[in-house]
């Protein structure tokens, strides 16, 4: 970093430039994300593949552990977050989960067949998930953290929506690579994955670290430089003096005394409402993964080998269309986040997946191939309303629900809800496919036509419409407010005594000074502190630099 007197730089950047920055390494880290996901749903059916490791082949408990096996791995990186995040920081952290999915990709790539090839590529699935677990639980809290106010919400919706473009770019790389030799099929797609990883690995070297996370460590200095460098300010400006302000003061709130934030925080609820955030956030995710998103995402071309009797190739290539339809509706949330809200995005998706997975199962009931044909429509349609919405909000909402000291542990506890469920849901869903429904013995040439599994999509149907009344009751509106003013709608809600979906919608929206001045009104410091004691204690504390001029 060089700091040009009051003008601090980073990587020579400041203001937009080096926001934009901050986002290119935080959006290339959810591609990788993406890619990782999508990248094993187009091998673990190849003949190649199976031929490799045949303790997979028509093994359907071993193709769910071999795909799933990845979610554990991410749950005990998310794990290690919870743990160590907060001391290992946000830039640190993220390069160190690139440096674990690099390593855990070249094991995966290079077994040798007779010499336990299927335990090594098992484990290095394992060591992949752990760095990609970590970085899932930190990039959302570091991209937030930097953010201004008026694109916070679509920078975070960018990165969960690119997702789903990783996925696209892994589906595609499958197929393509299909045709190469047997070798190529699966060592190429996993391989590929590292040159994402290197754009997150050196990247964060040279970007700031969060001002949040800095102030939270009492490292008021470096805070005040890396507010400056990222809102393009000067140092000793009234407004990276007033920003610092307000963060400290959501930090003294919740009951900040330096050093790191305990476990026992989570757990507290008081005008901070520390408990009922991370739930909020946590359920989220537990919804993303049990509404059906890895039935339909994983096991595409499979469904369509099985349920519709399409041949391997045909399968791989409406995979692949699916992934096009999956990425140009996961941008939709991009111009509509802020627009709509949160809360109506996530009303929206429910409803749209639900009636999705509907059609999903009544066309699968007939168990002719005609009528199954149906079910894609269904299919097409739950990826749609997916990618719009259930893809890119549940990275969004804990990130931004949850206050600052206790952001950090509770987006990792978010992502590991994800995770585990995922890992649940990815281990079922092959066996529920083959034991739900009832098999026929029509044949399409060699395909067995089976009418596999209506019941599983009758099954995400319900699950989906129980998701409506939670979040309508439940889930507070938090578009278009900074991290400090969704503190402020919950202490308005304990301190009134209102629900806090109501109290988000009576809370005026504020600018800074509206912010410090309901701070004040709400208790969040001592009443008889005026803003020039409060400046004169943080001015102590090395908050303002001492080049404040007069």
């Amino acid at each position: 970093m060089s700091d040009d007197g009051q003008h601090p730089r980073f990587m020579g950047l400041t203001g937009r430039p080096l926001s934009t920055a901050v986002s290119v390494v935080a959006t290339t880290g959810f591609l990788l994300f993406g890619y990782d996901q999508g990248v094993m749903s187009g091998i673990i059916s190849a003949k190649p593949f199976n031929a490799y490791f045949p303790e997979i082949l028509y093994n359907s408990t071993w193709q769910g552990f071999v795909t799933a096996i990845y979610e554990i791995g991410c749950l005990a990186g998310a794990i290690t977050m919870l743990l160590y995040g907060d001391t290992l920081g946000r830039r640190r952290a993220i390069m160190t989960g690139a440096i674990i999915m690099i390593l855990g990709t070249i094991i995966q790539v290079t077994p040798i067949k007779g010499h336990n090839a299927g335990a090594q590529f098992i484990l290095g699935r394992t060591i992949t998930g752990v760095g990609n677990g970590m970085n899932t639980a930190t990039i959302p809290t570091y991209q937030a953290e930097c953010s201004k106010t008026s694109n916070r919400g679509l920078l975070i919706c960018i990165e969960g929506g690119i997702i789903a473009f990783g996925t696209l770019i892994a589906y595609w790389t499958d197929y393509g690579c299909s045709y190469g030799p047997d070798q190529l099929t699966w060592r190429f797609p996993i391989a590929f994955q590292i040159s994402f990883a290197l754009v997150i690995l050196i990247g964060p070297m040279f970007l700031p670290e969060s001002p949040r996370w800095l102030l939270s460590k009492d490292r008021h200095e470096d805070a005040i430089k890396v507010i400056a460098a990222l809102r393009g300010y000067r140092m000793d400006s009234e407004e990276t003096r007033l920003e610092a302000h307000i963060i400290m003061d959501s930090l003294r709130a919740s009951g900040h005394k330096g050093g790191n934030t305990p476990f026992s925080a989570l757990f507290t609820n008081g005008k901070t409402q520390h408990f009922r955030r991370m739930m909020l956030g946590a359920s989220s995710q537990l919804m993303q993964q049990i509404g059906g998103c890895n039935a339909v995402i994983y096991y595409f071309p499979i469904l369509f080998e099985k349920s519709i009797g399409q041949t391997h190739e045909i399968s791989l290539l409406l995979g692949g269309v699916n992934m096009i339809v999956y990425s140009i509706f996961a941008t939709t949330s991009w111009f509509i986040i802020e627009r709509v809200g949160r809360r109506n995005l996530f009303l929206i998706g429910t409803v749209g997946q639900g009636l999705s997975m509907v059609i999903v199962f009544g066309a699968l009931i007939p168990g002719n191939e005609n009528a199954a044909k149906g079910a894609a429509v269904g299919l097409f349609t739950y990826i749609a309303f997916f990618g719009a919405t259930w893809l890119p909000l549940p990275w969004l909402y804990p990130a931004e629900v949850n206050p600052v000291k206790t952001r950090g542990k509770a987006n990792a506890v978010s992502t590991c809800t994800n995770w585990l469920f995922n890992f649940v849901v990815v281990m079922i869903t092959p066996v529920m496919i083959s034991n739900i429904g009832e098999r026929t013995s029509s044949y399409s040439h060699e395909h067995q036509l089976m009418n596999l599994g209506w019941g599983t999509y009758l099954f995400f149907a319900v699950v989906n419409a129980c998701f409506l009344p939670f979040i309508y009751i439940y889930y507070p509106e938090t578009a278009r407010r900074s991290l400090e003013e969704i503190d402020l709608i919950f202490a308005k809600g304990h301190l009134e005594n209102m629900n806090y979906v109501k109290a988000a919608k009576e809370l005026p929206y504020l600018d800074e000074h509206g912010i410090e001045q309901m701070q004040r009104q709400y208790g969040f410091f001592d009443e008889h502190d005026t803003g020039l004691e409060v400046l004169g204690e943080k001015q102590s504390h090395g908050l303002v630099s001492e080049a404040v001029t007069p």
